[in-house]
């Protein structure tokens, strides 16, 4: 559970069990969401990878 969250529902007057539930339903997508960036980082080293390769490859053949 992110304690922050959970307090800034508590501040905001949301009775205490939903604001727990609230709180470690947000901390279970925050893991997905650390999950998806890293898998975002591969995809755009993958992405980089292909663009160099490609435009290696064009350029030596449009060189001759």
């Amino acid at each position: 559970m992110i304690s922050e969250v959970y307090d800034a529902f508590l501040a905001a007057g949301t009775p205490d069990d939903k604001a727990r539930k609230a709180a470690e339903a947000l901390s279970a997508h925050e893991g997905r969401l650390t999950k998806i960036e890293g898998e975002l980082l591969v995809l755009k080293w993958m992405v980089g990878f292909n663009l160099a390769a490609t435009m290696s490859i064009l350029f030596l053949l449009l060189r001759h």
